[in-house]
């Protein structure tokens, strides 16, 4: 048979094997048995050089012209074996409504303390953060805490074992101290972030929870200012009926010592007058000569109040441990 008379034949042959194929897996031999390197198509191709000089560009043209068919009807049969793999394998109503996905939210710790960031940011304060892993120097020493002082017990503070002893940060005013340390006043900073405390599971207490912490340094900074920047934020996060007090308290690092206690239509409908929300006060004079500024030129204010706390207060929640067991059934609420 010349090579003329075999085009045909073959090209019908491939047409169907192609058509045949069930799968995506029997295609591809079938495109390497004709249109592969050693395939009978490319055979054809090869075999041009021997014909007549005036033969070849009538064979050539029926040659290019059944490739390009072939290949044609290998791209639309591969095309449907793809969608056919691609359907499920038992029947599907398509009428039926989708299946909505979850959306993912913030915790709730955190909807909390970026509310807290946006109140003081509107005062001009700054974000500060520091260390977890931190010293006694600056988490003790630099505060104003006397070496005797209980917080620096080992009931009450975790050490690490290794010999420079460091320990797990027991509030963040250690980061006002490194802040002190690397900037000079005027400044205005607030510090959110873990702490850890050797406390007793319960429904109050966790042994690691959130601080926030606000400092500000200035010339001729009074109580009063103080008094004025607690009581904007605590009403931008717990309605303008909060109503503050101030009580005389000791921090060894604040001088004078405020606890700060709040009420609202929330802590009366709980059965109380008045809640503790905040410790506060004046910066003590040994702590910024502790930082190498004059106590004499700046004044300043600092207090501090626990995430969980505000978070349960503002979502009615009424035991701390759920903001950590991680239950999807708790956390969708918020």
């Amino acid at each position: 048979m010349s090579l003329l008379n075999e085009i045909e034949p073959l090209r019908n042959e491939a047409l169907h094997a192609l058509t045949a194929a069930a799968d995506l897996a029997a295609l591809d031999q079938a495109r390497v048995q004709f249109l592969g390197a050693q395939g009978r198509v490319t055979g054809l191709m090869k075999q041009l050089g021997s014909l007549p000089k005036e033969e070849r560009p009538a064979a050539g043209k029926l040659i290019n012209q059944a490739k390009t068919e072939i290949e044609a009807v290998l791209d639309s049969r591969k095309a449907a074996l793809e969608l056919k793999a691609a359907l499920p394998k038992e029947p599907t109503d398509f009428t039926l409504p989708g299946r909505r996905r979850s959306v993912g939210r913030l915790h709730p710790l955190t909807q909390v303390t970026e509310d807290i960031v946006r109140s003081f940011r509107r005062l001009g304060f700054a974000v500060a953060d520091g260390p977890e892993v931190e010293d006694e120097h600056h988490c003790f020493d630099a505060l104003n805490t006397p070496a005797d002082h209980p917080a620096r017990d080992l009931q009450d503070t975790f050490y690490l074992q290794t010999p420079a002893r460091p320990l797990l940060r027991t509030h963040t005013s250690s980061v006002q101290i490194r802040v002190m340390e690397k900037q000079k006043p005027p400044l205005r900073v607030i510090i959110p972030g873990r702490v850890y405390r050797r406390d007793n599971a319960d429904a109050t207490h966790n042994p690691t929870f959130h601080q926030i912490e606000g400092l500000c340094v200035d010339r001729g900074v009074t109580v009063g200012d103080l008094k004025g920047a607690v009581e904007f934020v605590f009403k931008e996060l717990l309605g303008d009926d909060v109503k503050l007090r101030f009580r005389p308290h000791y921090f060894s690092y604040t001088e004078p010592s405020y606890e700060i206690d709040f009420t609202n239509s929330l802590v009366r409908k709980l059965g109380k007058q008045w809640m503790e929300i905040a410790g506060c006060g004046m910066v003590h004079p040994q702590v910024f000569e502790n930082v190498g500024y004059d106590p004499e030129t700046w004044s300043g204010w600092a207090f501090g109040f626990g995430i969980e706390r505000l978070a349960m207060l503002r979502y009615g929640v009424n035991d701390i441990r759920l903001f950590y067991e991680n239950d999807i059934r708790f956390l969708g609420q918020f």
